[in-house]
């Protein structure tokens, strides 16, 4: 049986060698990607590990040390990366639907410009801590105004889950008092469909 060094040398000139690695240790990468983030972002991080690892494989140092560290230490640097982008992206999505709010009033003075970008800011930074489950039930039920039943659908998830995750992320936003921007009703699940 080859050892994962052999595996990655071989692969230099036979590609398809490297199959034996994503074997061996695929389970492992997506199990570590899984703990830090959902299923389908551990799905995803895994295939661009190996994707990574297949195209930087000549660099890999075959006496610096285990192919499992050197494939966990990529999941660990696309986490970051995934992290980052999408805590960039909903400081924008709130930030585009605060200028929707401003824009309606043509007379707010520049005090409540202020109060509105700080807003912004705060409530970018809860929806980055929220899981990604109740981020998106949250995101497609206040601002693209789904129905309890459209987001179970489009989530293909219980109509349950949807309001239970709904609830917890207008707990944690008012918890954290950012929920001002979002139109959420106060008791989410009961009536409302």
């Amino acid at each position: 049986m080859n050892t994962d060094h052999e595996l990655i040398a071989r692969s230099l000139v036979e590609p398809a060698a490297f199959a034996g690695v994503f074997d061996r240790h695929a389970a492992t990468v997506h199990r570590y990607a899984a703990s830090r983030s959902d299923r389908q972002t551990a799905d995803d991080l895994m295939s661009e590990t190996f994707l990574v690892a297949f195209e930087r494989r000549e660099r890999f140092d075959l006496e610096r040390g285990e192919v499992r560290a050197w494939l966990l230490g990529i999941t660990t640097t696309l986490l970051r990366k995934h992290r980052r982008v999408e805590a960039r992206a909903y400081q924008g999505i709130a930030a585009e639907q605060a200028a929707r709010v401003l824009a309606s009033d043509a007379y707010t003075d520049s005090d409540s410009r202020l109060d509105a970008a700080a807003a912004v800011r705060a409530l970018g930074h809860q929806l980055a801590k929220l899981s990604p489950g109740d981020r998106d039930v949250l995101l497609l039920f206040a601002w693209e105004e789904l129905s309890y039943q459209d987001i179970a659908l489009a989530l293909q998830i219980p109509i349950g889950t949807v309001r239970s995750r709904l609830n917890r992320a207008r707990r944690k936003l008012g918890a954290a008092g950012a929920s001002t921007l979002i139109s959420l009703p106060k008791e989410v699940g009961h009536g409302i469909a």
